[in-house]
């Protein structure tokens, strides 16, 4: 774990960040809201391309939580089987929009609490969406965010729940709202578990990781 970086170097990581991506992205396919609780809830312990080559026909068919129960418990499983424990997930699928349904209106809440009381939605799911659908500076801290964190410095922790504090007590305000995607942009793509690229890091000189490579 590095040691925490200090308000102007956190500043400039994310300035640079903000330059070589404006407006980053999560990569997980989806066509409204429902879709997006659904794809994210999906995700855990799969990889987002797994998830969208599984999601593109069902989406197709299912985009509401109606038309899901329409397909039915068996449907569902036939178009997300290739990704792991698929079972369970599809059963929380259909019983997340089951509660949509009868106590929603079929809408997906936009409270913290209410999306995590549905089957299958923790508080990094819960976090996704908010963040994705609705612009709030929530942080969803998944394993390439927690080594980004605490590799460089910008959120030291050592569980998940501290380094979501560490985000948001140490990101300036105006870059909050993007910086999970930008995190998980870079653990994703630069700083790789294994063999991370330090050379072509934009951020390599702020960095205090001593197990840099070359």
């Amino acid at each position: 774990m590095a040691k925490q970086l200090d308000y102007h170097a956190i500043r400039e990581i994310f300035s640079r960040f903000q330059a070589a991506e404006p407006e980053p992205e999560g990569e997980l396919e989806h066509v409204n809201v429902y879709t997006l609780l659904v794809a994210v809830a999906l995700s855990a312990q799969a990889t987002d391309a797994g998830v969208n080559k599984a999601t593109r026909k069902l989406f197709a068919i299912a985009d509401t939580p109606q038309k899901m129960l329409d397909l039915g418990l068996d449907g569902l499983t036939g178009h997300i089987k290739t990704i792991g424990l698929f079972r369970q997930k599809a059963k929380n699928v259909m019983k997340l929009s089951e509660i949509l349904v009868a106590q929603y209106d079929g809408e997906v809440p936009s409270s913290r609490a209410a999306l995590q009381a549905l089957p299958g939605v923790g508080r990094k799911t819960a976090n996704v969406v908010l963040n994705m659908w609705w612009g709030q500076p929530a942080q969803a801290v998944d394993t390439h965010i927690f080594r980004v964190g605490n590799r460089t410095g910008i959120a030291p922790g050592k569980t998940v729940d501290a380094v979501e504090r560490a985000i948001e007590d140490n990101v300036p305000a105006d870059f909050q709202r993007h910086a999970h995607h930008w995190l998980i942009l870079h653990g994703r793509y630069t700083c790789k578990a294994r063999k991370p690229l330090c050379r072509t890091c934009i951020i390599r000189d702020l960095c205090p990781y001593e197990d840099k490579t070359v």
